[in-house]
């Protein structure tokens, strides 16, 4: 393969610059996601409910919390304003008036065009709905009472006539009758009348009726009613919900937030007594959190090259000094171009794959350059093949080096495919992805790297391109004096050397005790899933959502789907009344102190939809089927729809949380859960992002389920290093030992210095033996080689750690620098990814300079006892 691509450079060269721009092209299309399905299962039972749920309900609901005085808000025009806004964010503006709301391009008209909002359910829209079904109401009355007084005149006019009466008399007493039933209708609409301040026919301006509506009586002034908490959650604040359609893609969903902000920006909905809106929500802050590190991630990408670049600028000392930095960024464009072909999107933890993968191709460049180098230098030297070319250089140099990197790097592939074993869509991904990256990056080495190096060697006349060679080697010469022998470098060196020589025994089990208290103290590392702690306090849907949480006591949302043949049935009802109350007197809440510091608190729900028999009642037994009929039946569909289908199959118990990392988020659901007993014919569960998202936490965060993926992923190295090595243990398991002690050290390494994993670091387990595998076969190979070549233990493990030992060196310092600008970032999650990353590199590189001569001088001394004892004419391997 490289020997190919020297021969035809300027091909191969045209090939990958193509390639590249076109992945690069490709990949500028990938758009971030954070989809359900990237972090559960799509198989899953919870993320089948949840979808369920969200086809008959709509998805996550966005909140827009309306701040300021209650009563000047409902009791002044401005409720106008605010009902306005609800019909603009739920589509249903009448052509008439999109004129003056925007116009048809404006996000009133985008949003009615868009039909991707399935129901807003606010103040305004509730007030006038209440008004009209009032109205409605007293009009059938009316009509009905009418009716019933004409009946009883012809009635009692009959049964007077029967008894002989005369046609006046019996007319006086059918009119006597008749305006008896009227006087008890207007009776019953003095009642009604004093119940909601009614002097005139209701409307959303009518203030006496509006006042008699939301504010409760028995308390002080402007307090509103507690049943209503889920429109007015105090005296200061309102609460508008907008749930999109379910099924929508991610373009489609960002589109619609979007349009909703602009809408809730416009002028027109302006309040004029004081209030203002803020915009909140789990889609809002989902959609602004992945704008927002995808955007974070590109700026550090940059910062990172440079950093890299200027890292390999000092190493070698000649050309191509960058060779590995354009490779590396060759692999990630096809890569992700590649990502973006197949139509995939780019999840949170394919992000992380781009920082990882830059580190990885650039060891791969460095490793293959070195060789070709070393190839060069020894031919500058005169210490080569006479009259070899620069192809057949760079085919000689392959052929010793590309069988041990293409080895390291299918074994690091092999650690990176046990996360195929993770239960989370997104960090199987991050697997897939990255072991494609790795086998890309590889090609591009071996190709690409092989052709810029050839095309740097060629040139008309013996004398040039016998410079040219002598520049290649000297590069190569420059960064290994650099880095393996400089004072320092030997000192430490010297050091590690001489005590794995004298007491490899000791060393090793030393690295093993602290390997082994590494493991056991990475079961009390702790998970970081709180999402206010892990972003920009500047994001302005967190800043609304920690303002919505102080404002009303919940931040997010938990449902209870229930389902059956019928759940409109009075015993259903009484079910969810009793299951509510219970769960929330539980957790903390009571109609007295309201959310407070409870955990729970109510939200609208089926069972609100029956006054006296919602929450804290213990009338819902009194319902009848007829008397749930008639309610369903005079309910508007605005009320019904957000809390039971059409077709009675499925209805909603809905809870409002407090903001909490996904650790307690799960606690409180499973306590939920427990006491889940619905009656015979119909099922119960809690679905919903809060549910899936704490879910998908567990699983990630579960110290056990780490250590699984650790001792899988050694178990995969092991396994290709045994076939690649056609079955010579020793050969195989000495590289595995700084690899298993890596893992350990690590662990050790992130308790003690407290730096918390999180969702997008918690993975990199995997990324530790990845390294080690690299770093450790690399060198383990190559001391191989000089024992092969005739030096003892000591002087191969000491070539090779001057030759070998200075590219990973390098390399490892490449990444170092890098992943060193990703800790700077003002992101913590990004922060602690990079913090996490140094960790585990420099890791790696301790136990490929500490553990791996001691394993080798063991393995060394085991060898050549074998050998003795097998006689004359055994070598030792």
């Amino acid at each position: 393969m490289a020997g190919g691509a020297a021969r035809r450079p300027r091909l191969v060269l045209a090939l990958a610059v193509v390639l590249g721009l076109g992945g690069a092209a490709l990949a500028l299309r990938l758009r971030p996601t954070a989809a359900a399905n990237t972090f559960v299962s799509s198989s899953s039972s919870d993320y089948r409910a949840t979808q369920r749920f969200y086809r008959g309900f709509g998805e996550e609901p966005i909140a827009v919390l309306v701040k300021g005085s209650l009563q000047q808000l409902v009791l002044s025009s401005d409720v106008d304003r605010l009902l306005g806004l609800e019909g603009c964010l739920s589509g249903n503006v009448p052509a008439a008036s999109l004129a003056a709301e925007g116009g048809a391009n404006g996000p009133c008209g985008a949003l009615a065009r868009a039909k991707t909002v399935k129901v807003v359910f606010g103040p305004g829209t509730f007030i006038n709905e209440a008004a009209g079904q009032i109205d409605e109401q007293l009009s059938s009355q009316t009509r009905q009472a009418q009716a019933q007084a004409k009946q009883a005149e012809q009635a009692v006019t009959r049964a007077a006539l029967a008894r002989g009466l005369s046609p006046a008399q019996a007319h006086k007493l059918g009119r006597q009758a008749s305006r008896i039933t009227i006087v008890r209708f207007q009776e019953g609409l003095v009642k009604l009348a004093l119940q909601y301040g009614l002097t005139s026919q209701p409307s959303i301006d009518d203030a006496n009726f509006v006042s008699a509506l939301v504010f409760d009586s028995k308390k002080p002034a402007g307090t509103p009613k507690q049943r209503f908490a889920y429109l007015f959650p105090n005296r200061d604040a309102a609460l508008v919900s907008v749930r999109m359609k379910a099924g929508l893609s991610e373009a489609q969903r960002t589109r619609t937030i979007g349009l909703i902000r602009q809408a809730v920006e416009m002028p027109q909905w302006r309040l004029q007594h004081g209030g203002s809106y803020l915009l909140t929500g789990e889609p809002v802050i989902v959609a602004e959190l992945t704008s927002s590190i995808t955007h974070s991630i590109e700026l550090l990408l940059i910062a990172v090259l440079l950093v890299m670049a200027a890292t390999l600028g000092l190493i070698f000392l000649g050309s191509p000094r960058l060779l590995p930095l354009a490779l590396a960024m060759l692999a990630a464009a096809i890569t992700f171009g590649a990502l973006s072909a197949v139509g995939a999107s780019l999840t949170m933890a394919s992000i992380a794959v781009l920082p990882v993968l830059v580190g990885l191709a650039v060891d791969y460049a460095i490793q293959f350059q070195s060789r070709i180098g070393e190839t060069f230098e020894r031919q500058a030297e005169g210490a080569g093949e006479s009259g070899a070319g620069t192809p057949e250089l760079i085919a000689r140099a392959a052929a010793l080096g590309a069988p041990t990197i293409a080895t390291a790097g299918a074994a690091s592939a092999a650690a990176m495919l046990v996360l195929l074993l993770s239960p989370v869509p997104m960090v199987r991904g991050f697997g897939v992805l990255l072991c494609v990256g790795v086998v890309i990056a590889l090609v591009c080495a071996l190709t690409a790297g092989a052709a810029a190096l050839a095309l740097g060697g060629r040139g008309g006349e013996p004398r040039i391109v016998a410079a040219r060679m002598a520049a290649l080697g000297s590069a190569w010469r420059g960064a290994r004096e650099l880095l393996a022998e400089n004072p320092l470098t030997r000192l430490v060196m010297s050091v590690a050397l001489g005590v794995a020589v004298r007491r490899p025994g000791r060393v090793l089990c030393v690295g093993l005790a602290l390997a082994a208290l590494g493991w056991g103290l990475d079961t009390q590392t702790r998970v970081e899933t709180d999402i206010t702690k892990l972003v920009p306090h500047s994001l302005s849907s967190l800043e609304a959502l920690s303002a919505l949480e102080r404002t009303t006591g919940v931040g997010g949302e938990i449902d209870l789907m229930v389902s059956g043949r019928n759940v409109a049935e009075p015993a259903t009802i009484e079910w969810m009344s009793s299951y509510q109350s219970a769960v929330l007197a539980r957790f903390g809440y009571s109609s007295a102190r309201g959310c407070g510091k409870a955990r729970l608190c109510p939200a609208f729900s089926l069972p609100d939809l029956f006054p006296g028999h919602g929450t804290g009642s213990s009338t819902a037994s009194k319902l009848s089927a007829q008397t749930v009929r008639g309610m369903l039946s005079v309910i508007p569909p605005y009320f019904s729809q957000d809390v039971i289908t059409p077709d009675r199959r499925v209805a909603t118990l809905a809870f409002g949380i407090r903001l909490m990392g996904l650790d307690q988020q799960q606690r409180l659901i499973d306590e939920m859960g427990s006491s889940l007993h619905p009656p015979p014919g119909v099922s119960a569960r809690l679905v919903g992002l809060p549910v899936l998202a704490a879910r998908s936490g567990s699983q990630v965060a579960d110290p056990w389920r780490r250590l699984e993926t650790l001792l899988a992923g050694i178990a995969a190295v092991a396994l290709v290093l045994l076939l690649a090595f056609r079955g010579d243990r020793r050969r195989a398991l000495a590289p595995l030992v700084p690899i298993v002690l890596a893992t350990g050290w690590s662990a050790l390494i992130l308790f003690a210095v407290r730096v918390p994993l999180n969702p997008m670091s918690v993975t990199l387990g995997a990324l530790v033996i990845a390294l080690s595998t690299e770093f450790s076969v690399l060198l383990s190979e190559r001391h191989r080689q000089e024992r092969l070549a005739g030096y003892d233990t000591i002087e191969a493990l000491r070539r090779s750690y001057r030759r070998t030992g200075a590219a990973v060196a390098a390399s490892g310092a490449t990444a170092i620098a890098g992943f060193g600008v990703l800790a700077l970032s003002d992101i913590r999650m990004l922060r602690d990814f990079g913090l996490v990353t140094l960790i585990d590199l420099s890791v790696s590189l301790i136990g490929v300079l500490v553990a791996l001569p001691a394993a080798l001088v063991i393995a060394g001394t085991a060898a050549e006892g074998g050998a003795r004892r097998a006689g004359p004419g055994h070598e030792p391997a």
